[in-house]
């Protein structure tokens, strides 16, 4: 395996790695004689669609036709081995959000956060808790180490404009200090003349519910259009509808991202900013999200570079989730945290040493309890099934509203599912299971019993343990111990007020909760203010108003306090 390194970050963009194998392009990005650089800050764009694996022309699909996104691949880098830490939004925005590993920091349970308790009606409440929680289980946030905060807050610490266009759901409230902006109108548009921004837009056209929620909507390609269907799947007219359905979603994305890109040239940003797009995990379609196959783990992502430095290349470098956060971080020149699971790859601060295994989770989904572990090194995944005596379907409402799902199960009940799709309906799981993913994509051909691969086997497993042990791996716990753990007494913690001192129009500001972030507001009746994040002492405005809140993720925020000492 070849590995090319940048030289320094201030001549070009840092030690950008990449490694190849036998059939791979790789070309050589950076030389002696290159003067590419970046700016000092420079923006960053993340275009991020839901439930999407690589079903793309720039990653080998050529079903459809993505004019955006293969532009976009044709100016920039494919990243071939990009994984997420979780098959499914919550947690693995958790690790997007934070750099950490969501079992690291207890977020691995999906919809344990009290995402749905504002605004609804009592009738959506009351399903959203008996989907979400099982009886006994109250509604919780997690509650990550002191040191944890968003990456964005870091960005605006150095002065960045952070949007986010709109998706939420971390498996905690997010703070006042992580956005400037966080809402369906955030933009890059909204900041202050020549501030440098770091912009999401979030894309639920490809999101698992549009397949039932769009059935009747127009097609964005021919109603004819010839689709394969995954051999786990019914090859019949449910099955093409839906996976036909699919494609067309994506098409639809295409078109969306394709306006986002026309702005930011509108602008004049595109050479001033590094833009990435990615999933938020693997694709929609039954035995793909929420499963810890490639199919629920894979994503594409594309980064494109100023000037398209690099453009066309291809890494295969094994990457998770929790890179993205210290990748960015370096990328605007921030020093990673030392607290965060992640590595950077590219920027001032990468890491030369490329990754040699993913990890990912599987733990409780909506009602349904599980817990699984998966370790995957370039060729080889290792899955562990903590509940062999469970069935390897568990059922899931909503999932089951899709119509490929509901013909599944139609066909497990008729005793009709061929060998494939009868895998995943097998009465117990296995103990572990061994796929060669080169050989075997779809993951049906397990080698756990094949003695030639015993090695292989153990060293993945060795390999499992010692990742579980190194986060202190909390999906490991009954989940009302874990509730008991991070909630004393049942009690949902509370970030102490904040104190404001005054010395001479210096304002300081303390929070006793350690790990806390502050935000502040000054303000005068003329000029509203939005909330800042506070880093040191600062000079208060003549006739300003002051309001102060504290907040340590997964704690309630601290009550806002208004007025100067």
């Amino acid at each position: 395996m070849r590995q090319i390194n940048y030289f320094c970050f201030l001549l070009m963009i840092g030690l950008l790695s990449f490694s190849c194998t036998e059939g791979v392009k790789q070309e050589r990005v950076q030389s002696e004689e290159d003067t590419y650089s970046l700016p000092e800050q420079p923006n960053i764009l993340w275009l991020v669609a839901e439930d999407l694996s690589p079903y793309l022309p720039s990653f080998g699909d050529s079903t459809v036709q993505t004019p955006n996104l293969s532009r976009l691949a044709a100016e920039g880098i494919c990243y071939d081995h990009v994984y997420a830490p979780a098959p499914v939004c919550a947690p693995a925005r958790a690790a997007i959000a934070t750099g950490m590993y969501p079992n690291h920091i207890g977020a691995g349970h999906m919809r344990t956060g009290p995402w749905f308790t504002s605004g609804l009606p009592q009738s959506v409440y009351d399903n959203a808790i008996k989907r979400a929680h099982p009886k006994g289980v109250p509604a919780y946030e997690a509650v990550p180490p002191p040191e944890v905060k968003m990456m964005s807050e870091y960005l605006r610490m150095h002065g960045y404009y952070c949007s986010n266009n709109a998706k939420e759901d971390y498996q905690f409230f997010k703070p006042v200090t992580a956005w400037d902006e966080c809402s369906n109108e955030a933009h890059w548009r909204n900041r202050k003349d020549n501030q440098p921004f770091f912009s999401i837009f979030n894309f639920g056209v490809t999101h698992e519910s549009r397949i039932w929620v769009k059935a009747e909507d127009s097609l964005w390609i021919p109603e004819d259009a010839p689709i394969i269907v995954p051999p786990y799947l019914p090859d019949n007219e449910v099955g093409r509808r839906d996976v036909r359905r699919m494609y067309s979603n994506v098409v639809e994305l295409d078109q969306q991202i394709g306006e986002v890109l026309s702005e930011l040239e509108e602008d004049g940003l595109l050479e001033s900013t590094i833009i990435f797009f990615y999933s938020d995990h693997g694709g929609p379609l039954p035995r793909q999200k929420r499963l810890l196959y490639d199919s629920g783990l894979r994503v594409p992502m594309i980064i494109r570079l100023p000037q398209q430095h690099a453009a066309g290349s291809r890494s295969d470098q094994l990457i998770s989730f929790i890179d993205f956060a210290p990748t960015v971080l370096s990328l605007a020149g921030i020093q990673p945290p030392s607290h965060m699971d992640g590595r950077a790859f590219m920027g001032s601060f990468s890491d030369p040493q490329e990754r040699k295994y993913i990890h990912a989770a599987a733990d409780r989904f909506d009602e349904v309890y599980d817990r699984n572990r998966a370790v995957k090194d370039h060729r080889y995944k290792y899955i562990r099934y903590f509940y062999p005596d469970k069935p390897m379907y568990l059922p899931v409402s909503y999932r089951e509203q899709m119509p490929v799902m509901q013909e599944l199960l139609k066909l497990r009940d008729a005793n009709q599912l061929n060998p494939e799709q009868a895998l995943w309906f097998r009465d117990r799981k296995p103990p572990v299971e061994l796929f060669d993913t080169e050989t075997d994509p779809h993951e049906l051909n397990s080698l756990a019993d094949d003695p030639s691969l015993a090695g292989k086997l153990e060293e993945l497993s060795d390999e499992c343990d010692r990742w579980m042990e190194e986060i202190e791996d909390k999906g490991l716990l009954d989940e009302k111990d874990l509730i008991a753990e991070i909630w004393p007494d049942g009690v949902h913690p509370v970030t102490a007020d904040p104190e404001i001192h005054n010395e001479e129009a210096e304002i300081t500001i303390t929070c006793s909760t350690t790990g806390a972030s502050i935000g502040f507001k000054m303000w005068t009746e003329e000029e509203p203010s939005a909330w800042q994040v506070y880093t040191g002492p600062f000079n208060l405005m003549a006739g300003a108003n002051l309001k102060v809140v504290a907040h340590r993720i997964g704690y309630k925020p601290s009550t806002e306090v208004e007025g100067i000492p």
